[in-house]
């Protein structure tokens, strides 16, 4: 148990909250309701195991920037309280389940599984490639609602690829505040974070225009999904937060990174799916 406490901590297992409330929220709206129990289940069984693999990959991946970089020398991989073969065996073990998950919900959801396994194991290398890996992170969490989509209704629609779009705006938004903290690193690792390449306060400006175009999409995501008041509501309530998240965090100010990217984030999303679930159940 303690073994696992260290695994789940490295793999950061409470951010499963970003995506997860975005996958029920589509699941809510493809089902028009609450969603077969064992879609639902298979499909939250999915979505865990989906995103520990990625994320036990990216340790791996990354072991290396992690052990010169001072805020990440200390996690479990960098310091030997994990090995190597053990984070290995956790990944391929996840990967493994969501496989199993798949074909437990039907034909489509297990023919795509293998594709988004190589999304969500790819990124882990973009930061060495390109200055838009954060859009790239956006993607492998975009995936969560049209999984959750294709594990009710077992097809592609516009809503769900709408969905997925914003949240791919919004990881990205947030994961380039985040990256604020590493510049001097990246940069003396020649990695290509927006953050690092642009400059903070580009980076964040870039940031919040990603997320004004989230707002966006969420509007045109209601407009298909044919929501009603109870959803708009919550819109203003997500813009809200937005603004505050952007006024937490400064280019000479950085010390409220993790308020700005954990608690408000983890509000966004939870918030959506309240006010997406009360809408569709009480509409």
């Amino acid at each position: 148990m303690r073994r696992l406490r260290i695994v789940l901590e490295t793999i950061k297992f409470e951010h499963t909250i970003f995506a997860l409330p975005f996958a029920l929220a589509a699941a809510v709206v493809a089902a028009g309701g609450i969603p077969p129990a064992w879609n639902l289940l298979w499909m939250l069984v999915a979505m865990v195991s989906a995103r520990s693999s990625a994320m036990a990959f990216n340790r791996l991946a990354d072991l290396d920037y992690d052990r010169r970089n001072p805020r990440t020398a200390g996690r479990a991989l960098p310091t030997g309280r994990l090995t190597t073969r053990q984070v290995w065996v956790f990944t391929l073990t996840a990967a493994g389940v969501f496989i199993l998950s798949a074909a437990m919900l039907n034909r489509l959801a297990l023919a795509l599984s293998p594709v988004a396994l190589a999304i969500v194991w790819g990124y882990s290398y973009t930061k060495r490639l390109t200055t838009w890996t954060h859009i790239l992170l956006g993607l492998c969490l975009g995936i969560a609602p049209v999984g959750a989509w294709i594990a009710v209704l077992g097809r592609f629609d516009l809503a769900p690829l709408v969905l997925a779009a914003a949240v791919m705006l919004w990881t990205a938004g947030f994961d380039i505040i985040y990256a604020c903290q590493d510049v001097e690193v990246d940069r003396a690792e020649g990695l290509f974070s927006l953050p690092a390449r642009r400059g903070v306060g580009a980076a964040l400006a870039v940031s919040s225009l990603l997320h004004a175009a989230m707002m966006g999409l969420l509007v045109w995501f209601g407009l298909l999904a044919g929501v009603g008041a109870i959803y708009w509501a919550g819109l203003l309530v997500v813009a809200g937060a937005f603004v505050y998240e952007h006024s937490l965090v400064k280019p000479h100010d950085l010390s409220r990174v993790n308020a700005a990217f954990f608690t408000i984030n983890g509000f966004v999303s939870i918030a959506l799916l309240a006010f997406t679930a009360a809408d569709v159940l009480l509409g």
